[in-house]
């Protein structure tokens, strides 16, 4: 009898299962090893002692003491926007936890990958409002995507696991896992790999085809079309595919603050940034456009104007991979439920089969058009008269000579200066504080993103206001070896509020001097309070010296650098568009409006 042929072996290329002994601490940090995390930032307290016992025995994960909480939540966003990485938080209960609050809101709002970590007093000491209790997970239900209360040891490994794949998955965004200090302390058997159960959580990743092929009948049929780009592709990394998408069809491009960098300036398609201080062009694009393709895009207030009046002749094909934003603010003609980088790939391939189909229309008297207003109402500035420096000229000379560098911005004035005058190139390049414009924002996330890109070179653009938000972050960098740059721009008040005051409130100018730099007292003296932290620090006040102090600051490699430019307070922000009004209302100069509303 003939001997049955032995079947192949098959390598089985599922992980093998770890199983150790472990407290629920060790659980916690092991988890993040596993995960593939690489640095944590953090502050230890009372609740949070068990999970630094373990993670100083840990030699896989780089943990960064910050100065402040919040410190530790930017940097971790700035590490997960210019990485694509989630980004991890450790604070310990009541005040701690609480001050990851503003993070958790900023992280939300713009869709960014966060695991943040607290600890909680003892499970048999909730309710009973013991030392240092807080109940973050009811105080913060609004501002996660998911969060976890672990009690008991053995979940944690799970609960971790699910934590980050929700954080990263989907719709990007901030989850929180809040430890009590007993889960920390017991025993448990660490699980590797756990089994996750995320009931009812598939978030659609394929577009649906017939939606595509209903999105390119639309756009081979449309004459005024403008793809309107969103955060989304930046969080997908779609950006050589709406570069691929661009090319096959001549559609003109505009980026919101949160896609900067998405679809590079330099191309002759991109129109600018739209809204409240968008281009001309961009601004009037939407405005006039027949079709509206959203791709990662939420139909933003300060995208919009008034909303009732936002592109009225335009049909709207809406791409997100949350449901929950289609047709919430604007009704979707062709909503595409499913990744953004997938439905651009979907769409190309399906433009091809509808300009067979339907033909490719004429795009000639629509980029004439918008051709016509990039000339009339170039990207500019009005120089000040109070002989001090234009903040508009330091950072057109800052993207000149320092092209390739990551920014990060704090909040007001200085945040759309730069977002106006940088040259953006690649996703991930801007990062900043978009849907809650959290002012403080700029220096921990700068310091974010220098770990999370140690060859690249980090600038941080700040105004006076966010810098002293959290400046104390700079004693963080230089200890731990994070070479920043900070361009700081020191108008000496709160610029954003006092453009408005100046506007719309006849210049009573209430609380928004900030005498940080134009009178005979500089408090604080930015120079001297850098140098305190051992930073190498320069003052600028000519415009001659610009240039050199930047280069100077480009070889200072050692520590970090902040160069405190003294600029005009009375220098404004154009265009905009007053909040609650029209887009066809945009103000170019404070004497100069744009007549594009009666242009065809």
């Amino acid at each position: 009898m003939a001997k049955a042929p032995t079947p192949p072996k098959v390598k089985d290329k599922s992980p093998a299962t770890i199983r150790e002994k472990a407290t629920g601490a060790s659980a916690v940090i092991r988890s993040l090893e596993e995960l593939g995390v690489k640095n944590v930032f953090g502050l230890p307290g009372g609740a949070a002692l068990p999970l630094y016992d373990a993670i100083f025995q840990s030699t896989k994960i780089r943990h960064i003491l910050v100065r402040h909480e919040q410190g530790a939540g930017h940097a971790a966003e700035g590490l997960a926007v210019s990485t694509g990485e989630v980004g991890v938080c450790i604070a310990t209960s009541g005040p701690g936890a609480s001050n990851l609050v503003t993070t958790l809101l900023d992280a939300n709002l713009d869709s960014v990958p966060l695991v943040a970590i607290t600890g909680q007093v003892g499970a048999n000491l909730i309710g009973t409002d013991a030392f240092q209790e807080a109940d973050i997970i009811g105080g913060t239900f609004p501002f996660v995507k998911h969060s976890f209360l672990i009690t008991d040891a053995a979940e944690i490994p799970a609960r971790m696991a699910e934590a980050y794949h929700l954080a990263k998955s989907g719709r990007p965004g901030p989850v929180l896992v809040d430890v009590t200090k007993s889960a920390q302390n017991d025993p448990c058997e660490f699980v590797w790999p756990p089994k996750m159960e995320l009931p009812g959580y598939n978030p659609q990743v394929k577009p649906s085809p017939r939606m595509v092929r209903e999105a390119a009948r639309l756009i081979s049929g449309a004459r005024k079309p403008v793809l309107y780009v969103g955060g989304g592709v930046v969080r997908s990394r779609g950006h050589e595919e709406l570069a691929e998408l661009v090319k096959a069809t001549g559609i003109p491009v505009v980026t919101t603050l949160q896609a900067r960098g998405a679809f590079p300036d330099a191309d002759e398609h991109h129109l600018g940034m739209p809204g409240m201080h968008g281009t001309v062009p961009a601004v009037a694009a939407m405005q006039k456009s027949d079709l509206l393709i959203t791709l990662g895009a939420r139909f933003d207030d300060r995208v919009t104007g008034k909303l009732d009046e936002f592109a009225p002749y335009a049909k709207v094909i809406h791409a997100d991979i949350d449901p929950a934003e289609i047709g919430k603010n604007r009704k979707a003609d062709v909503a595409i439920l499913g990744d953004v980088k997938e439905t651009i790939i979907a769409l190309s391939e399906e433009m091809e089969l509808a300009y067979e189909q339907y033909g490719k229309p004429d795009l000639t008297e629509w980029w004439a058009f918008l051709n016509n207003l990039r000339e009339t109402y170039p990207v500019g500035y009005e120089e000040p008269d109070d002989d001090l420096m234009s903040p508009q000229y330091v950072l057109t000379r800052l993207g000149a000579l320092a092209p390739d560098a990551i920014y990060t911005t704090g909040v007001g004035q200085h945040q759309m200066w730069a977002q106006q005058f940088i040259p953006w190139k690649f996703p991930g390049q801007l990062v900043n504080s978009c849907g809650a414009g959290t002012m403080g924002f700029g220096v921990p996330a700068a310091m974010g993103a220098k770990v999370g890109n140690p060859d690249k070179t980090v600038w941080c653009i700040d105004g006076d206001g966010s810098f002293q938000m959290t400046n104390q972050e700079l004693a963080t960098c230089r200890l731990n070896d994070i070479p920043i740059k900070v361009a700081l721009i020191n108008n000496s008040s709160l610029g954003m509020v006092r453009q408005w005051q100046n506007l719309f409130y006849d210049g009573r100018f209430s609380h928004t001097d900030l005498e940080t730099g134009h009178g005979t007292v500089r408090v604080p003296d930015f120079v001297k309070m850098s140098e305190a932290y051992d930073c190498h620090a320069i003052r600028v006040e000519k415009p001659e010296d610009v240039d050199a102090a930047i280069e100077e600051a480009m070889s200072v490699n050692d520590r970090p650098v902040v160069v405190e430019f003294v600029v005009s307070p009375d220098s404004m922000v154009w265009p905009m568009v007053p909040a609650g009004v029209s887009n066809d209302d945009i103000l170019y100069a404070r004497d100069l409006r744009p007549t594009h509303e009666d242009e065809e």
